[in-house]
């Protein structure tokens, strides 16, 4: 059957030259639309033409019971004309440019069957491949445009308050960045914004796939085609209607859908061996079984049509397409955005995985947990330094300072300067001071045995020190306290359960990285790296484990996130586009659960792939036998192509209810 996947709903059919890609392989997508193979969705008859085809069809095979040859005959040009028009002129072009495809072959049989005098056996040929090629393709758009179903979500009207106070029903589309929207209890958010007025709870499980309502104040990002559940809000708008997030996921996924995995490339190979192989074969059995095998010539040329009708590899080669987006559509549902057929393949093969501590195994929002002034320095004087270098760092440990302590006067703060992996410095009333890690502490020589047994004890609590110091000396200690993510224990587990080795690197101290990970139950922990011990450590864990995939941010660890066989970006709904560009995986939702998922979606989705084409295989070679042995007849040819094409489709959708489950919430 014709495996076309329309990747947009308005796109155009490009032409492919002679030989350029198999016969019958779904198409790649593109901005402007996807190329169809044979015939588009809108070249098919309707079901009202096909049902008198199949009327016309059956009644030729009455008439040819009861030896009535002339409306037998007519009955079933009817039956052709009505089904087939669209298939000959498909057929016909594709001789022309010499390309195998499926209307090629079935203008081919069609044809061959009225020759010979099959002429309702032809017609009912007809008549079934397109009813099957209709009912084919309307499973193959569900797969395609599932996903498509979530701008559905957001609402089309927007209420907009004017200047006067009053509001405005207008087009969600025609709404610009800077607009003032009311949400009422109850309503979707039809564009993405901050929220300016009111509290309330707010249903986000389209976007992030959390489970749990998110509480939202003034200051909180809302989503389109997110719910509002309880109280009235007002929104300033952020992002116009083709720039909100939910869009944004779902072209992304229409990309996604439009590359193709590597099972689906190796497919594709075979099949454009395949179909001319099964062709001369057809042809060598029409010539060759009258000389060898004492049949008839009309015998012979009927098998041999009927074995052109199983030619096409079409059962084949949707098997890799229909599973791919039906698991890319699953994961979406779930929060889980997979940027193509090879990310997703990829992540079956993980064998490990090194996650970052901070924003990635914690909840990234660190608070001042405790601080003391060292040496004599009066307090007062240390929280006013620390507070100026923390103010103006972007770190989070150093946002938690700043937010824990008293807010410094205003002075002067020259030269100040970031050091990769230490902390900061500058220059205030003409002294030197720095704020930074032990590392920056151990290497000015400031590091005595004292405040070591200090730092250690912090440490073993998994809190991150940070020293206030000058040239001669540290001042003050800072503990920030970055709290595990809730489900990081349960996540973990889930990955070492499925075989995958977990590590954490980190840029942090050592020994708060390992307290963090023990008590996220990761036995490798590996603390002190600057970034290019980090890649480093990841060559290292390719070598010696295989596939290894990398989790953070998608910012501080874009390198390492390149670098990895896959890259998991933590929160897509809050990071930069920077996490959709670099990691494979864009995990919607902070919640680490969501890296296992995507594992046993990957394997489930390979099982799948390898159920449909030895499913595909298997009913092709016996075919074959049969037509050899000359018992096959084209009724029977078109019922395994079209059964085998119809449940490959069907087994493949199977993967969409994977976005439906939610055992973990």
């Amino acid at each position: 059957m014709n495996p076309t996947l329309p990747a947009h709903a308005h796109g155009h059919a490009h032409e492919h030259p002679a030989g350029t890609r198999a016969p019958c392989a779904a198409p790649h997508a593109s901005d402007h639309g996807a190329a169809g193979d044979d015939h588009d969705h809108g070249a098919l008859p309707g079901w009202p033409r096909i049902a008198w085809a199949l009327a016309c069809a059956g009644g030729a095979e009455v008439a040819h019971a009861l030896g009535w040859n002339a409306p037998g005959m007519l009955l079933a040009v009817a039956a052709i004309a009505l089904a087939g028009l669209g298939v000959y002129r498909a057929g016909l072009a594709d001789l022309a440019r010499r390309r195998l495809g499926i209307s090629a072959l079935m203008t081919v049989a069609v044809t061959g069957a009225v020759l010979i005098g099959q002429w309702p056996e032809a017609a009912m040929v007809m008549a079934l491949y397109v009813a099957a090629e209709r009912i084919e393709h309307r499973a193959m758009d569900r797969a395609r445009h599932a996903i498509r179903g979530l701008l559905d979500l957001a609402p089309e009207m927007a209420d907009v308050l004017q200047a006067d106070g009053s509001v405005r029903r207008e087009p969600a589309a025609q709404v610009p960045p800077g607009a003032l929207v009311r949400v009422m209890p109850g309503a979707r958010v039809p564009l993405d914004g901050a929220v300016t007025q009111g509290t309330s709870s707010v249903n986000q499980a389209p976007i992030t796939g959390e489970s749990q309502p998110a509480d939202k104040a003034p200051g909180d990002a809302l989503y389109a085609g997110s719910i509002n559940a309880q109280g009235e809000l007002v929104m300033r708008v952020t992002a116009a209607a083709s720039g909100t997030l939910l869009a944004r996921i779902v072209h992304a996924v229409e990309q996604a859908q439009a590359s193709r995995a590597p099972t689906q490339r190796f497919v594709d190979r075979f099949a454009a061996v395949y179909t001319p192989i099964v062709f001369a074969l057809a042809l060598l059995l029409a010539v060759a079984a009258p000389l060898l095998m004492d049949w008839s010539w009309r015998q012979a040329i009927y098998e041999a049509l009927a074995l052109l009708v199983i030619a096409c590899p079409c059962a084949l080669v949707i098997s890799t397409p229909v599973t791919v987006v039906s698991a890319l559509t699953a994961a979406a549902r779930r929060g889980i955005l997979i940027k193509g057929g090879s990310a997703l393949e990829g992540a079956r093969r993980l064998k490990a995985i090194a996650l970052d501590k901070t924003g990635t195994l914690t909840t990234g929002r660190p608070t001042l947990a405790h601080w003391q002034a060292l040496g004599g320095m009066p307090p007062e004087r240390a929280a006013q330094r620390a507070a100026q270098l923390a103010g103006r760092s972007d770190h989070p440990v150093s946002a938690a300072i700043a937010s824990g302590l008293p807010a410094p006067p205003s002075g002067a703060v020259l030269e100040f300067t970031a050091l990769a992996g230490r902390g900061v410095q500058a220059v205030i009333d003409g002294m030197p001071w720095a704020l930074g890690n032990a590392r920056l502490a151990r290497e000015r020589g400031l590091l005595a045995a004292p405040l070591q047994a200090l730092l250690a004890e912090h440490e073993a609590q998994g809190r991150t020190l940070t020293l206030l110091m000058d040239d001669a000396a540290v001042h003050a200690l800072f503990a920030v306290a970055d709290p595990l993510r809730e489900h990081a224990p349960a996540a973990i587990a889930c990955l070492q359960a499925l075989g995958v080795h977990p590590v954490v690197l980190s840029g942090d101290n050592g020994a708060t990285v390992r307290a963090i990970a023990a008590q996220a139950g990761v036995p490798d922990a590996r603390g002190d790296l600057l970034p290019e011990d980090k890649l480093a450590a990841l060559a290292t864990l390719q070598r010696t484990h295989g596939p290894t995939a990398m989790t953070g941010d998608g910012i501080n660890d874009a390198p390492a996130l390149a670098a990895a066989d896959l890259g998991f970006a933590m929160g897509g709904a809050h990071a930069s586009g920077m996490a959709m560009e670099t990691a494979g995986v864009v995990l919607m939702h902070d919640d680490l659960r969501r890296i296992a998922e995507t594992v046993r979606l990957s394997r489930r989705a390979h099982r799948v792939l390898w159920q449909n084409i030895t499913a595909a295989l298997a009913v092709k070679a016996a075919f074959c036998l049969l037509a050899v042995a000359g018992v096959a007849t084209m009724w029977m040819a078109v019922a395994a192509d079209m059964g085998v094409s119809l449940l490959v489709v069907a087994n493949g959708l199977r993967l969409r209810r994977a976005g439906e489950a939610r055992p973990d919430d």
